[in-house]
């Protein structure tokens, strides 16, 4: 009969927290029974990280909060362990407190509902917004006083905690985005349009999408030098309109 995200958030992070713990709990006791009959390297690391999982997991916190090092967590990575993931909070807000909460990292400590992205929406405006035309819904969010819908900042948190960016193809039949791990280097980015663009990969053309809109097409942006040559070593950035060479 009441509204408590906080005891809300802390029941649901709970309940995961007993699911992970059934996981880990049954493999250590198979990694236990391995180690009677002998030990490798390999086990060794298996009971190392599931050991610092198990204990953490029954003080009641999530596996993301365990230090592991490369070669544990890679030993126990096949888990998939639900409390090891990012997590995002969305929060149903009132439509006066729409335009004013500001989306970030919050601890307990602050008062927050957890150690994840929070993201604060209405969402009756959410509703509202979406049964109007694009310049309807644009002057409604002006006159709210929002520079961006809920929407658009619920993708952008779960990019941002994903590590995932964006960049373009464009061509004259058409534009097209694509999504990437943020590090990502240009042969890999061409190889998640085609294996075969990865494997014969040349160079790249690169501009940034509103240097490519300001120039007014890609003739007008090669002219004033805004178009360049990026080799293999390239990490490919949040915005970039990409041409690939490959053989």
């Amino acid at each position: 009969g009441k509204v408590e995200p906080k005891e809300d958030v802390e029941t649901i992070n709970l309940e995961l927290i007993f699911s992970d713990l059934a996981i880990v709990g049954k493999r250590h006791e198979n990694m236990a029974r391995q180690l009677k009959s002998g030990t490798s390297r390999q086990i060794e690391l298996q009971i190392q990280a599931i050991t610092k999982l198990k204990e953490t997991l029954e003080a009641g916190k999530p596996a993301r909060s365990v230090q592991l090092t490369d070669d544990e967590r890679a030993q126990v990575k096949d888990m998939n362990l639900l409390t090891a993931k990012p997590i995002l909070y969305v929060l149903n807000i009132g439509e006066q407190q729409q335009a004013s909460p500001a989306r970030g990292e919050v601890s307990r400590s602050d008062g927050g509902v957890g150690d994840g992205s929070v993201v604060p929406l209405s969402l009756k405006i959410e509703a509202e917004l979406s049964e109007l035309s694009p310049a309807e819904a644009k002057t409604f969010m002006a006159d709210l006083g929002l520079k961006e819908s809920g929407l658009d900042q619920l993708i952008k948190a779960a990019y941002e905690t994903l590590h995932l960016i964006t960049f373009f193809t464009a061509g004259p039949k058409e534009t097209r985005a694509w999504t990437i791990q943020r590090g990502t280097k240009a042969p890999q980015a061409a190889g998640i349009i085609h294996t075969d663009f990865e494997k014969g990969f040349i160079r790249a053309e690169i501009i940034n999408w509103k240097e490519l809109v300001d120039a007014g097409g890609d003739v007008k942006a090669k002219e004033l030098g805004k178009v360049r040559i990026e080799g293999k070593d390239y990490v490919v950035q949040d915005g970039d309109v990409v041409h690939f060479h490959f053989q």
